[in-house]
């Protein structure tokens, strides 16, 4: 459905704003839905790490997204307006995301670790004590916790707790900062009209949630998805590098680009995983 909401929404720009500005929709849009399958590939890790029932998966997401539509205007707003002041920093993004997408073609998957002992639950509990259990799809409980007074003095008082489900929102919403330093930057390689930058992030990320159920019973055919990610941010990178150097790569050659890579990676994953190749 959200698929369908933003392309009616590329339609309709192309009727009304014209045919460059839906090409820069449609190519931030592209790039934003592609290296948000990265992005569930870590939500999937996060919620087997902390354990995190599949009928609670659905509240996490859903305020999930909604902080990561807040955070992302918020970077959109302060990149946009960096980029107006100083336009190298655009160059500099483009070195980043080529750093970042090379470090992704050789990074090794992540083991999943004890959450007791992760750094969520760290973070979490300096602010406040944490239950070990899961408390339905509650995010903070209260819970009774007795206070001394004195010698004889025993009393019991009420206190939140936060639950797992908690740490595990917050979990997801730190890794989609950290997502947008590449995502960002990736769209702005196309534009950096900021209505079009947010409107195409922004319809990317609201199908994120009925997109991660459907890779969640995938995510073992798709082994070689992470690639065609890697390579979405080396050519973005080097997009936003050459204009440094008088070289631009139009919208509809990025676009074709990020198709063709995005593609043939998942032809490539499915073709093995039925093979029984990998």
């Amino acid at each position: 459905m959200w698929i369908v909401v933003a392309l009616v929404t590329d339609l309709c720009l192309y009727l009304f704003a014209g045919h460059d500005i839906a090409l820069d929709f449609l190519g931030g849009y592209l790039i934003e839905l592609s290296l948000s399958v990265d992005n569930l590939f870590v939500f999937l890790t996060i919620f087997t790490s902390f354990g995190v029932p599949e009928q609670f998966r659905h509240r996490v997401l859903h305020y999930g997204i909604i902080g990561a539509a807040v955070l992302r205007l918020v970077f959109i707003l302060f990149g946009v307006a960096v980029v107006s002041r100083f336009e190298w920093i655009l160059y500099l993004f483009g070195v980043v995301l080529v750093i970042n997408g090379v470090k992704m073609f050789f990074s090794q998957e992540e083991k999943e670790g004890n959450k007791e002992n992760s750094w969520g639950m760290r973070l979490v509990r300096k602010f406040v004590p944490i239950t070990e259990e899961f408390h339905g799809n509650c995010f903070f409980v209260l819970k009774e916790k007795n206070s001394v007074k004195g010698k004889r003095e025993n009393k019991t008082k009420k206190c939140r707790y936060a639950t797992p489900l908690f740490v595990a929102l917050v979990v997801v919403e730190l890794s989609d900062i950290i997502f947008a330093i590449d995502s960002v930057p990736a769209v702005f390689s196309v534009t950096t009209n900021p209505v079009i930058v947010y409107t195409s992030n922004l319809l990317a990320i609201l199908g994120l949630r009925q997109m991660y159920f459907g890779l969640e019973k995938l995510a073992n055919r798709f082994i070689y998805v992470k690639y065609g990610i890697a390579t979405v941010l080396v050519f973005t990178g080097i997009k936003l590098v050459a204009e440094m150097f008088d070289r631009t790569i139009s919208t509809a050659g990025s676009i074709c680009f990020i198709l063709i890579a995005l593609s043939a990676c998942m032809l490539a994953s499915l073709f093995a995983t039925k093979k029984g190749s990998v």
